[in-house]
């Protein structure tokens, strides 16, 4: 998804960037002038997909979330990745739908699409820091803490190794007691008992996953309290962002600019 919004961008900027380059006074002179304009045919065209688009992966995310109105067919956390995608295309079209020429309540609605974006870029960073299940619900402290695994007892059951050396792979999890612990000092471990590089490979694996998940259970607290204030934040561009939008698109109509309608 990321190559097609990179992509659409490059091939937007290489079809207009004569005329975007050209300064505003003398735009009224450049031979497509009627086309790239944001009321021409090619520029109300991008503003009426761009909106179209951000309202469209707003609408399906926010009523799937709260109705799950699109059943078992769709995960939550794809359709998340979807209203990105489409939040983040919709944009580069208003983008350049507006020719790059901002001023008066169209730069308020853009520069709230601006916040709306960035912000939904921590807001992703935030959402992915927080453990969850496959079809996307948010997992409580009690459910991840019960996915961690008794490494001490795997490691000398299933691995035979001592009581000390399985201690030393159970404290490079933790936060505190694993960071004068390296990965060489347990591979070396490893290898003066003679563990077969498959099963170091299978242990090392594992104990990675539970030192990530060790950092999981310390932050996942405060990443769902930042999560919360994060809403705060981005609620209130989007609606900004929604208001200006529908009372262009009304005064748009209103002076006859239908595009194609």
């Amino acid at each position: 998804m990321v190559s097609i919004v990179v992509t659409v961008f490059l091939y937007l900027s290489y079809t207009g960037y004569s005329y975007y380059n050209t300064a505003l006074e003398e735009r009224f002179y450049h031979p497509r002038h009627d086309w790239f304009k944001p009321s021409g045919l090619y520029g109300q065209g991008l503003g009426v997909i761009g909106t179209f688009l951000i309202v469209f992966g707003v609408s399906i995310y926010i009523l799937h979330k709260r109705y799950n109105i699109l059943g078992k067919w769709v995960r939550l956390k794809y359709l998340l990745e979807f209203h990105i995608f489409l939040c983040t295309l919709g944009p580069i079209l208003v983008l350049f739908h507006t020719a790059f020429k901002f001023g008066g309540i169209v730069s308020i609605a853009f520069w709230s699409m601006v916040a709306v974006v960035a912000s939904g870029v921590i807001g992703r960073f935030l959402y992915l820091q927080i453990p969850r299940t496959i079809e996307g619900r948010e997992l409580s402290l009690q459910e991840v803490k019960n996915s961690q695994m008794d490494i001490q007892t795997v490691l000398q059951q299933k691995y035979n190794l001592d009581p000390d050396t399985a201690i030393l792979f159970l404290n490079f999890t933790d936060k505190n007691k694993g960071k004068e612990i390296t990965k060489s000092a347990l591979k070396q471990s490893l290898h003066k008992h003679k563990v077969s590089k498959d099963e170091q490979r299978r242990i090392l694996a594992m104990v990675k996953k539970e030192k990530s998940l060790s950092k999981k259970i310390e932050r996942l607290e405060t990443m769902k309290k930042y999560f919360k204030y994060w809403h705060v934040a981005h609620m209130p561009f989007a609606l900004i962002m929604l208001v200006i939008v529908v009372v262009h698109v009304v005064i748009a109509f209103t002076f006859g600019y239908k595009w194609i309608f």
